[in-house]
């Protein structure tokens, strides 16, 4: 029996990646990538030449059988998202729990994460924290406001720079324009940037300065 192996890949900073995992995704006999024209340069600057194909939300529930008998046959396979850690609002839940049911071994490598950076650098509260990642977009969205209104561990959330001023106009709403928060962008990138204060000042700041990148933001429970 193979194993299915967990691979974070780098945020920002080709740097972040790990010496183990590039051993790993030379080793295994298929990588599973979320973007394979994304990753491709990753594999390319690393000079890692194992065989890759996609697997991403589209596809996912249509090959995990096929790659569970692949491994259950011998097959070792790395599964890698297009930044860090699988499964963290990209795909990898569906063939992690397959792996799991069927008896395969599962090895999960430490690495990058966009929101335990955000988190640690916010000055918020961590030693209790929720992980919301994407708030829903129509349906549902208002109930999980209110509810989340009244939570009192520290919230991170992802979200996308054009819908950020929306987010922080709904957390100035639900949660009141006093409440502090952080928001870190592009990080481990060139222009990261951390915006820390009430909802309003950093809603302020971002409808002067349109926000860019990938966002990460961390809010102060009630």
């Amino acid at each position: 029996m193979g194993k299915l192996f967990l691979v974070p890949t780098p945020i920002g900073n080709l740097e972040d990646i790990t010496l183990r995992a590039i051993r790993v995704l030379k080793e295994v006999d298929l990588i599973l990538a979320e973007d394979t024209r994304n990753s491709g340069k990753l594999l390319k600057h690393f000079e890692i030449t194992t065989h890759m194909q996609s697997h991403h939300m589209h596809n996912e529930h249509k090959t995990v059988g096929h790659l569970v008998s692949r491994i259950l046959s011998g097959e070792n396979i790395a599964l890698i998202s297009d930044a860090g850690t699988p499964a963290i609002s990209d795909p990898g839940f569906l063939l992690t729990r397959a792996c799991v049911e069927s008896g395969i071994e599962v090895d999960c490598l430490p690495g990058a994460t966009a929101f335990v950076p955000a988190l640690v650098n916010s000055g918020l509260p961590n030693d209790k924290f929720v992980f919301e990642g994407f708030l829903p977009v129509k349906k549902g969205r208002q109930t999980r406001l209110k509810i989340l209104a009244e939570e009192n561990r520290t919230m991170i959330f992802y979200e996308s720079p054009h819908k950020l001023l929306k987010t922080l106009g709904n957390f100035a709403e639900y949660f009141g324009e006093e409440r502090k928060v952080s928001v870190s962008r592009e990080i481990t990138k060139l222009h990261e940037e951390t915006v820390r204060g009430t909802v309003a000042e950093v809603l302020a700041h971002y409808t002067a300065n349109s926000p860019k990148g990938e966002i990460v933001i961390v809010v102060a429970g009630n």
